[in-house]
């Protein structure tokens, strides 16, 4: 995978860390997303499943450790690293957040180049062992490193094209990719393709999936919803 590929939740009560943080982290091709407490890092976490989530200690609503906690009784974020920033460097706190499910506890301040090269070398890691070739959608399960695509017990093979546009929309529910998006990370720029060709291949992915969950947004593109 690619830096671009990779989701990134910045999580920290004070603005100025977060504007600095993702400036740095967008710089060297993150995707970059922030919550400025604990409570609203859970809810994003669950609605974006990051591939890595750096997440502050002392914040208000719900402290870091907490967060994490509840972050980790979701099964749907079992691959997600998670690494502690924060200026409490005591034992006990680098222990009690290790203990919460983080993967690894940095102290502030931080260089930005020391802090990137340590999620950089997690992130690898993780990638060799192939944490992050499976997604989880709804009732689908996409095989990213086979291909392949999954409902319940139901094995379904798309042609190339068809997979990566269904792993394109998958990769941010909700989110409404537009024509030209969609041209660009599937077919790329110097392909030429007719203007119906994206309708004919999510039309063909309705048929062999049988999901219902990818909407057509009329003059703009395409959205895969997340259920629940």
């Amino acid at each position: 995978m690619n830096k671009s590929d990779y989701k990134i939740l910045l999580v920290d009560d004070e603005e100025d860390i977060i504007e600095f943080l993702t400036y740095n982290l967008q710089k060297e091709g993150f995707q970059v997303s922030a919550a400025f407490n604990g409570l609203e890092a859970v809810k994003k976490a669950s609605s974006e499943k990051p591939h890595l989530i750096i997440m502050d200690v002392m914040m208000p609503e719900m402290d870091g450790i907490e967060a994490v906690k509840k972050i980790r009784k979701n099964p749907d974020l079992d691959d997600t690293l998670i690494i502690f920033l924060t200026a409490r460097s005591d034992d006990v706190t680098q222990i009690s957040g290790l203990e919460s499910g983080a993967d690894d506890y940095v102290s502030k301040p931080v260089k930005p180049k020391v802090l990137i090269s340590r999620l950089t070398a997690l992130l690898r890691r993780s990638a060799k062992k192939g944490k992050f070739d499976i997604m989880r959608v709804n009732d689908l399960v996409i095989d990213r490193e086979q291909y392949l695509v999954f409902k319940g017990n139901k094995e379904i093979r798309l042609p190339k094209k068809e997979f990566k546009l269904l792993r394109l929309l998958a990769s941010e529910p909700n989110k409404v990719f537009t024509r030209e998006e969609i041209f660009s990370k599937v077919w790329g720029n110097d392909v030429i393709v007719g203007d119906r060709t994206i309708d004919v291949h999510v039309r063909k992915i309705r048929e062999k999936t049988g999901v219902d969950y990818i909407r057509t947004v009329k003059g703009i593109g395409y959205k895969l919803e997340k259920i629940g």
